[in-house]
This record gives C-alpha cells, structure tokens and sequence, in this order.
C-alpha cells in the first residue's frame, strides 16, 4: 500500500513535515525530520542535490550559502566537503554541528517510520541533472520503499525521466502561481498526485483530481483556516512546517 492511499484509512489528510518540523529545527536535517516523529506526522517532505562526486543529500538550495556556514553550490562540492558544514548554526546556537544528511541515510533510518516525499531539485551542472533521476531510484529500490516513498519536482521533464526508470514509484506534479506555465504540459506529464502550493488549492481541484484518480498534496499549509477547509474538501495530505500543530487540529476536528 502506497503512502497515497493510506489517508483513506485514517479519516483524515496525512500530515507531512515541510523539510520535516522546520518551525523548531534546521529543515531537512536529523532533528527536524525526528521532531516531526515526535509529535506524530505521519511523514516528511525533503529535497535532494548531488554533489559533485553524485551523492544524493538533502538540501533544499542549489547553493549551500542560506542554510550552512559555507559557500558555493552543492553540485561544486564532493560528500567529504559537504560533511563538514553545519546545518544547524544558523537556526538556533544549540543546533551547532548538525549536518547535512545523505538521502541514503535518511531513507535508512526513516524509511520505515515515516512516509518520504522527495523532491527532485532543478540541478545546477549538466552532468548532476543527468544522474539526479536513476540515483535517487537506485537508492529507494535498494532500501525497499517504493511502497513508502513519492517524488515530486516543478519540471515535468524529471516526472518523465523517474516514470521511465522506475514506474513503480509515485510522482507528484508540484506547481506554484510562479510555475502555472508549466500546467500546460500536464496532460503529457506521468503523475499520481497535484501537488498544488495552498493558494492554489480549491473544491474544485480536489474534485476534479479524484473525478481524475489523482491524489492532491497541499503545501505550504501553516494556516489553521486554510488546514481545516482543505481537510473538509478531501485533500488527501497537508505539507506543514509545524506538524504537530496542525495535527492536533485536524485530529480535534475544528
């Protein structure tokens, strides 16, 4: 059974941690992603790169500058060099010495306690956004979560390259009122679910997309009203940055 299809069961949408709980620890991190277990997300979203030497690692930027005490792009970089930056220092002191997570690594400590959603991230260099796709597949057939695991990215041309290398893992189609141009390729485009930015989540999107048989994912949900009139209308899952929070709404039944 996929992570889309367990929402049925739940009566409720999944609660997913935006780059995990990024509201009380450094995004797409260790403790992020366990302070969205602690307080009971049913899993984490997450952003992948390579680095230079083509190891996946969670990251959200191209460039490691906003989020750690270094510089440069994460394609630039080999894993040794991207081991040695904190991710942790500039959110808050007592985060001093987090690292930046392998995707290998966290598919194998999360892996079987929380549902995934990677997003494939736009690479920078050539030779990173020909392997980015058959990498992280590699890596989610390696650890056995197909069933546990979903990709997502902006760029129909990535859905298309991780369909055809691996068809047994689901696809979201993210979009954001600065990438509605690229709606147009969807008809062309192989997904499961939308994954539309909360503005532009409506009634009508999640019927449709069920009248379709696809799932519909909203994200960036951290509003209690938008959370409570999106859960009533079927969204099947919500991508906060305060998981706990916005669990304990919807599990109130507000």
């Amino acid at each position: 059974m996929t992570g889309f299809q367990n929402t049925g069961k739940l009566g409720r949408p999944l609660i997913i941690g935006h780059r995990g709980a990024s509201c009380c620890a450094p995004e797409n991190t260790f403790p992020a992603f366990e302070a969205a277990e602690a307080v009971g997300a049913d899993g984490v979203e997450l952003d992948v790169h390579l680095t230079s030497d083509g190891v996946p690692v969670v990251i959200h930027n191209a460039q490691v500058d906003a989020t750690c005490d270094g510089s440069g792009l994460v394609n630039d970089l080999t894993l040794e060099q991207v081991r040695r930056l904190d991710a942790g220092i500039r959110f808050r002191p007592e985060f001093t010495a987090t690292r930046i997570p392998t995707l290998d690594e966290v598919l194998a400590t999360f892996g079987e306690r929380l549902l995934l959603n990677i997003e494939l991230k736009p690479q920078v260099r050539p030779a990173s956004r020909s392997r980015l796709e058959a990498t992280v597949a590699d890596l989610i057939r390696f650890h056995r979560l197909e069933e546990r695991v979903w990709v997502s990215s902006f760029k129909p041309y990535s859905l298309h390259r991780m369909h055809q290398i691996a068809p047994e893992i689901d696809c979201g189609f993210l979009y954001s009122p600065l990438t509605l141009g690229a709606l147009w390729l969807m008809p062309f485009t192989p997904f499961k679910a939308l994954h539309p930015h909360t503005s532009l989540t409506s009634k009508l999107v999640v019927y449709a997309a069920h009248l379709l048989g696809r799932r519909v994912v909203s994200w960036t949900v951290d509003d209690p009203v938008a959370a409570v009139r999106q859960s009533q209308w079927g969204v099947d899952a919500l991508i906060t940055n305060d998981p706990g929070a916005l669990l304990a709404l919807i599990s109130a039944g507000i």
